[in-house]
């Protein structure tokens, strides 16, 4: 069973501007012309217990819209949203339980000591009196801010906080983590472990992510859930959205010669002949070997081929591997301003009303 699980979420605001009233005649007198602004348009996904998912999109996509939903902090306006099973609007209080938050900004008392604070907000969580210092100790170990623990808030580094912070959103064990931009003003030292310690949490606690940082979802996540202009484009892994994406198989392959030096042309042309080969090109040589990127004909798999060809040839076959399309390129594929395709998803969502 999933762990969450959105249908057809809608979330529209209403805003208004002033207008002249009557016709602008009586001068200083206005009126309001309301207008509805929809930030998230009939997204659906699902996310199974123990899963590290990127949430991912363009400012302004709805991404923080939909984590506001999940957290209880605004209400759909059509659509459900169920997290461990309570639905966002029937059982606020029950999913309020089971989720940690982490906002870009951490909720953090600077006048308060470490331990001060997670005692607090360990009892705001609901936690028993005679669980709180247990709850408290396993958290301050498990983001390692034990050296800090009677330190002010105030006083600590921004990595320190932020780990505090994670710290918070766990204390009460939660079945959900929901953080946002987690790594957001850290140095390279503190971004490195931060990400091994949401790593560690995985598993433990279903995690959704949301970052700009394309890489760090790139090595940290198991899933990615893309949304652009409200609407979700992707839901899918990063492998599997680069094989949709490309249509087409694309491989590096190294070659050597224990007889000395490759003529890199002969190579090429012979690798130009494998069947369902489309193009070959050549990378840069190193030490007498030679690399190539090949990409195959739409729907064509070239490995064994290119292997086989290699081996009958004479030649060493140091290297032979899928090369996908990175993340930042799927990204700016599936939220390019001219687009408007159907989801990518594992089980495509129903597709939402046209925005005007």
């Amino acid at each position: 069973m999933p762990v969450i699980e959105v249908n057809g979420l809608t979330k529209a605001f209403r805003t208004y501007k002033k207008q002249p009233g009557f016709g602008g005649a009586v001068k200083g007198l206005f009126h309001r012309q309301y207008e509805q602004t929809v930030a998230v348009n009939e997204v659906s996904f699902k996310i199974e217990p123990g899963e590290l998912v990127g949430f991912l999109g363009p400012n302004g996509a709805g991404k923080t819209t939909t984590m506001r939903v999940l957290t209880c902090f605004q209400p759909p306006t059509t659509g459900t949203a169920t997290v461990a099973g309570f639905d966002v609007l029937e059982n606020p209080h029950e999913v309020k339980k089971r989720i940690g938050y982490l906002p870009e900004t951490p909720p953090l008392y600077p006048e308060m000591e470490v331990s001060e604070y997670l005692t607090f907000v360990g009892r705001l969580k609901g936690i028993s009196s005679a669980d709180i210092e247990r709850r408290a100790g396993e958290v301050t170990e498990r983001c390692a801010i034990g050296d800090v623990r009677n330190k002010l808030i105030g006083k600590l580094s921004k990595g320190y906080r932020q780990r505090v912070g994670l710290a918070q959103a766990i204390i009460h064990n939660p079945d959900v983590l929901i953080l946002d931009e987690p790594t957001s003003g850290l140095d390279p030292k503190q971004i490195i472990e931060t990400r091994e310690l949401i790593k560690h949490l995985a598993g433990d606690h279903t995690i959704i992510l949301s970052t700009h940082i394309l890489s760090e979802v790139e090595h940290s996540c198991q899933r990615v859930v893309i949304i652009n202009q409200g609407k979700l484009v992707a839901t899918d892994s990063v492998e599997n959205l680069t094989n949709r994406l490309r249509g087409s198989e694309a491989v590096a392959l190294e070659v050597a010669s224990s007889n000395g030096p490759l003529d890199s042309a002969l190579v090429q042309q012979r690798l130009e002949q494998v069947s369902g080969v489309s193009r070959v090109l050549p990378r840069e040589a190193r030490d007498g070997r030679l690399a190539f990127e090949i990409e195959s004909l739409q729907g064509r798999h070239i490995r064994a081929d290119l292997a086989r060809a290699v081996v009958q040839a004479g030649w060493n076959l140091n290297e032979l591997r899928a090369v996908g399309l990175s993340l930042e390129d799927i990204f700016l594929q599936l939220t390019g301003a001219e687009k408007a395709a159907a989801p990518i998803a594992e089980n495509p969502a129903p597709k939402g009303p046209q925005e005007e």
